[in-house]
């Protein structure tokens, strides 16, 4: 293998990498947003649940990167010596508008940002005829019109059901509180769903990578690819994309403890069927689903529509929006060849640092993050006053006996006053008895 090639291999690799640690923290929200917005798990509890989950989950299944590794491009059409330079460029796009939609908190799809930056980079690096649009239409297109409204439906049902089987506790504000416990469950397995689905799509990226360099000549993912990126999706999540959760979390409902246990089994359960059938679909899409029909399911939630309009927004745009700056990137390497992929790469590390360093002026984390959602139940418990000092206390009596001493005052001269008056008062009679 050529310098140039490998240099290139291990740039990918390491993109590909921090792709994976941005998909664990964008999409963190998913399986947490609910049980804090309800108070059923702290906050730096639910994260870290969160990540370990996503480590068990990578490795559970693989047939999402299958469909990634064998699926969307014809590696076969595609030279040892570009290819790498194409996916480079496509995770590029995938990275960028991953950071974007963090730093505006929007829920947006990892996995269309994905496809969409490696489709652009393709179509510019090769051709358009190396991308298989069957699969595509099949597996993701399909599956990101249909998973989040199948998800809230079936949330709006759940909740509609939990509500009528508890109905005896309207009117009662902590009177649903056991459906707290369920979303530790529920939430748990939502966790462990978005392991099986979104660390696979790394894995299928690395594994392209390798069997199209001559590495590698089946798509089942290696144990060492497996194993990197089950940890690395696992620390992105862990490092809570709190900007996203707070929009989930409060944005578009307010959650109460049924709607997020109705909103995190539909969730879990269309994933989890979707990653069992290859479909390399959208948990945020999922997700979002899922909470506005768990906001709809209830009487008098109110759905915010204007932000749920914001994030579907984000969700058209991000397929062609990936695509562009993939393709642009692409565009860089096919001008200057191997001496694009090192300006590709600097421009992509500088546009990382830049919205970094621009979300540290309005930084979002644990504490203020779920101020937020402090109304929709116990997010955040309120720090109590410390008992005050015995100096405190004796300030605090020698004031009160003060106020009443001059209470007490206040009253004498008003009674003096009034019989002054009242003496001075000439007699109604004129003076005669």
């Amino acid at each position: 293998m050529e310098t140039a090639t490998l240099i290139t291999v291990v740039l990918v690799i390491a993109l590909a990498l921090f792709f994976d640690f941005t998909n664990g923290f964008h999409d963190t929200a998913n399986a947490m947003a609910t049980p804090i917005a309800t108070g059923a798990l702290k906050p730096k509890t639910a994260v870290l649940l969160a990540a370990l989950l996503n480590l068990v989950g990578a490795f559970l299944s693989t047939e999402v990167a299958k469909t990634i590794s064998g699926g969307i491009i014809y590696e076969d059409q595609i030279s040892e010596s570009v290819f790498p330079a194409v996916i480079l460029a496509g995770l590029i796009g995938a990275i960028t508008w991953n950071m974007l939609t963090w730093l505006l908190g929007l829920p947006s799809s990892s996995s269309h940002a994905l496809f969409g930056g490696l489709i652009g980079a393709t179509i510019v690096g090769v051709s358009v005829t190396a991308i298989d649009f069957g699969v595509v239409m099949s597996k993701v297109i399909l599956p990101a019109l249909i998973a989040p409204l199948t998800a809230g439906i079936i949330a709006f049902t759940v909740t509609k059901i939990a509500y009528a089987l508890t109905r005896r506790y309207d009117g009662k504000p902590d009177g649903r509180d056991g459906f707290r416990i369920g979303q530790i469950f529920t939430s748990s397995l939502v966790a462990l769903a978005h392991g099986t689905n979104d660390a696979q799509k790394t894995m299928g990226i690395i594994t392209l990578l390798l069997i199209t360099v001559g590495l590698q000549d089946h798509p089942e993912p290696e144990w060492w690819v497996i194993f990197a990126c089950a940890v690395t999706i696992a620390l992105g999540t862990y490092m809570g994309g709190w900007r996203i959760i707070r929009t989930l979390g409060k944005g578009l409902t307010d959650v109460k403890p049924a709607q997020g246990f109705a909103a995190e089994s539909s969730t879990a359960a269309t994933i989890l069927a979707s990653s069992a059938l290859g479909f390399a679909l959208s948990t945020t899409q999922v997700a979002s689903g899922s909470v506005i029909g768990s906001g709809l399911g209830r009487r008098g939630s109110q759905v915010r529509w204007r932000t749920a309009g914001r994030i579907m927004v984000g969700w058209v745009l991000t397929l062609p929006a990936a695509g562009a700056v993939g393709a642009l990137a692409a565009l860089i390497v096919t001008w200057l060849g191997f001496w694009g992929i090192i300006i590709d790469a600097v421009l992509a590390a500088a546009v990382i640092l830049a919205i970094f360093l621009r979300s540290r002026r309005n930084e979002v984390t644990a504490s203020n993050a779920m101020s937020e959602v402090a109304e929709s139940g116990r997010a955040v418990k309120v720090k109590r006053n410390p008992p005050p000092t015995r100096r405190q206390r004796a300030i605090a009596r020698e004031e009160a006996r003060t106020r009443a001493a001059e209470q007490t005052a206040a009253k004498k001269a008003a009674k003096a006053a009034k019989a002054a008056e009242r003496s001075t008062r000439p007699p109604k009679d004129g003076g005669a008895r």
